[in-house]
């Protein structure tokens, strides 16, 4: 493992460096060492690399070409303020699915309204007037029940808002059935067969005004084929709503790209002009602006989550690292089963520690970042990095078992700013 791990790259900012000459190699976010880091912030800590950020939401939005379009970041995934910044910045449109994080855009930009979906089941009546004040682009409708709602707080305002029908086309998206949303037994979205007549109902509401067509079907996708054969649907209905004199300026086709997340798959299985030409040549001809839902695959790889080992066991033939981070801090392999790879920060050598479970402190037995995971030889003390945590890493984080939040840091070549501080215990029982 060790030998393999001397030239990994995993990202645009993470890499194996000698700190001096002499010394075992140290792994670098960008010019940063994670183990400068460590002294300086502790663990358990997140980290960021603002060049992979960049140029991870650089190469999709290029993707796409000259074909009108907006990556609205999805905020769920990574919803720092900094990292919103840096990510408008560039030029980003934000999806949220609740008020809360649409404050977190206008925190950042409140121009950035004019670029922002807001998405989600169960948007209440206050969402909807924070939205309608803010003048957010695209409400994303998801039921029968929810369109007459924001047609009445819309009329309520004086306004008219903008919507599109969140379409569920009954696309498997071949991915975790937590995180799967296109199929009929899913809560999202309203049935194909019901659009055209909501869409009907929709235009005879004065508060509403019909702008576009939405679909997500899931995240963490690594085929083309279920974005196609979604797109191509989309494109018919489009043609369809046109026909009956509807103005469908724009298709929002939601999100869901997948990442690697194993060794070996650092070039994804999807790369993003497949992604894009997937979702393009369906749409071609029909003259829309493509709003796209963009999370995991621009903020997942950029980030890493730091942990300590603080205890070495057996139980019998079983190892066990025990860290000081937990599933409190990500919760991903504990409510997936997902997989993150996890390598030392420092390579000492090419000894084998052999099959150890990654284990948290938190009394349950689901507190676990990996299960049988092959590791070079671990010592109590050990810096261990858990890779592609960038995404639904801190955004998932609690308080569970009483513990506070970890730190967060952005790293812009050498330099490394706290994004959020460490939460202290004092902090977290404040309210109760």
């Amino acid at each position: 493992m060790a030998e393999r791990l001397k030239s990994q790259v995993r990202t645009p900012g993470l890499a194996y460096r000698r700190a001096a000459p002499g010394r075992p190699r140290e792994l670098h976010c960008e010019n940063a060492s994670l183990v400068s880091l460590e002294r300086r912030f502790g663990t358990p800590l997140y980290v960021y690399s603002s060049a992979a950020l960049t140029s991870r939401f650089r190469a999709l939005d290029e993707a796409f070409g000259s074909l009108p379009h907006t990556l609205c970041y999805s905020v769920k995934a990574n919803s720092n303020l900094a990292i919103l910044r840096l990510l408008a910045r560039e030029g980003a449109g934000f999806d949220v699915v609740s008020g809360g994080e649409l404050e977190r855009v206008l925190r950042v930009d409140r121009k950035a309204a004019r670029k922002t979906v807001f998405s989600g089941v169960g948007k209440t009546a206050d969402e909807m007037d924070f939205a309608l004040r803010a003048g957010i682009q695209l409400f994303n409708v998801e039921s029968e029940s929810e369109l007459h709602l924001l047609a009445a707080r819309a009329a309520r305002a004086k306004k008219r808002a903008p919507m599109a029908l969140r379409v569920n086309p009954d696309i498997s998206a071949h991915t975790h059935p937590y995180i799967s949303t296109g199929l009929r037994e899913h809560k999202f979205g309203v049935p194909a067969g019901d659009a055209v007549r909501l869409y009907q109902l929709a235009a005879g509401e004065r508060g509403l005004e019909v702008r576009g067509v939405s679909v997500h079907i899931g995240s963490q996708i690594t085929s083309v084929q279920p974005f196609a054969t979604t797109m191509g649907g989309v494109a018919e209905l489009v043609r369809e709503l046109r026909s009956l004199g509807h103005k469908i300026t724009f298709v929002d086709a939601g999100g869901g790209l997948g990442i690697p997340y194993h060794h070996g798959e650092e070039k994804p299985a999807v790369t993003a002009s497949a992604y894009a030409a997937a979702l393009m040549r369906p749409l071609h001809g029909l003259d829309i602006h493509l709003l796209l839902e963009p999370g995991r695959s621009i903020a997942g790889p950029a980030g890493v989550l730091l942990t300590r080992v603080l205890y070495l066991k057996n139980n019998g033939a079983k190892h066990f690292a025990i860290c000081d981070a937990a599933m409190n801090d990500l919760l991903r392999p504990a409510l997936y089963d997902a997989y993150h790879e996890i390598v030392p920060v420092v390579l000492r050598g090419t000894a084998r520690q052999g099959s150890t479970d990654i284990a948290g402190p938190i009394c349950e037995s689901g507190d676990f970042f990996a299960h049988d995971r092959q590791m070079p030889e671990l010592e109590e003390g050990d810096l261990l990095a858990i890779l592609d945590a960038g995404a639904y890493g801190m955004s998932l984080a609690s308080n569970y078992n009483s513990r506070p939040r970890p730190a967060e840091v952005l790293v812009r070549g050498r330099q490394a700013q706290v994004i959020r501080k460490r939460e202290g215990v004092q902090e977290m029982i404040a309210n109760g």
